[in-house]
């Protein structure tokens, strides 16, 4: 009997329920949020779709009662507020720590196994603070980005070669933020084959800039933050998870000198499976590699002294 929670019944939240329920890669569902009804409300509407799509997962709803989360397998976190106008980074990493720190905290006394899965922003931040508040092995806290990144580059490749995305391989790693991520175009490729055999330089160019730029894109055609494709990315994750697939998908996960990084979250191919994470793969990088990584580190790295500034962690 395999069970997931899911902290959060927004649109990123319900869509990785969705999904997770749709494609029956757990026994149950559970969503959880501080809102009144909306959770409730929102799994009765999934469950009203069982029957028209063929699944068998049940899922249930609650009103911030944990007790209902008990013996997860996996937990998702995604609650947290966006960045309100006027607010500083500090302050947004505030309230988003606290509420982060505080689900952590309750889903850990109800399923002490579980393995969490990190959507909250910013998510490498708040990944190491989970990982950091409740004392885990590092295998067990991850933070999903690097599986939403990598889904938006091979979109991106796929438009550019006019192809079906099925077909395209590439990943994204380094902090899962707009000047922080790296998509890596010389691994990328189309049917096993380098995808500069069919395209230009600058139109590769094109592609990556286009990737980094993707969240911001969606929220300005959209007016608010994308959530298809985080919740789809987020229901990835944890199928890889909960049915031991040793699927290797960029993460945001915790460094102790690999890639030459130590005290950090973030995004670099790992290995997942029934443990959580079984294995961080390093990768080969380039001078020009290793230096874009490094800042990326550096950046991320802001936040996480802005985190032990705040005494958080």
């Amino acid at each position: 009997m395999s069970k997931v929670t899911v902290v959060g019944a927004g649109n990123v939240g319900a869509t990785c329920a969705n999904v997770l329920a749709f494609n029956e890669v757990a026994d149950e569902v559970v969503m959880l949020d501080i809102k009144e009804g909306i959770s409730e409300g929102k799994a009765m509407d999934m469950m009203q779709t069982a029957q028209l799509l063929g699944f068998d997962t049940r899922l249930v709803g609650c009103t911030n009662d944990y007790a209902k989360t008990a013996n997860s397998d996996v937990c998702v976190i995604t609650s947290g507020i966006p960045r309100k106008p006027g607010m500083t980074r500090e302050e947004l990493l505030g309230v988003n720590a606290g509420i982060v720190k505080g689900v952590a905290e309750n889903l850990l006394k109800y399923s002490p196994n579980a393995i969490i899965v990190c959507i909250s922003n910013p998510m490498d931040t708040m990944t190491y603070l989970a990982l950091k508040a409740l004392k885990l092995p590092k295998n067990r806290v991850i933070g999903m980005g690097g599986a939403l990144d990598s889904s938006r580059f091979k979109y991106f490749l796929s438009q550019a070669l006019g192809c079906n995305a099925n077909e395209v391989d590439g990943f994204v790693i380094g902090g899962h933020g707009d000047t922080t991520m790296i998509p890596m175009a010389r691994f990328a490729t189309y049917k096993g084959m380098p995808v500069t055999n069919f395209l230009s330089a600058e139109k590769l160019d094109e592609v990556v800039k286009s990737t980094m730029v993707g969240g911001a894109t969606l929220t300005g055609l959209l007016g608010t933050s994308a959530w298809y494709a985080p919740g789809a990315a987020g229901a990835f994750v944890v199928e890889s998870i909960i049915h031991d697939q040793k699927k290797m998908i960029p993460c945001s996960v915790l460094l102790e000198g690999e890639y030459g990084e130590k005290d950090i979250c973030i995004g670099v191919p790992v290995i997942l499976g029934k443990n959580g994470i079984e294995k961080i793969v390093e990768l080969d990088l380039n001078a020009d590699e290793k230096a874009k990584f490094k800042a990326s580190a550096e950046s991320v790295r802001g936040n996480v002294n802005a985190l032990k500034d705040l005494k958080l962690v």
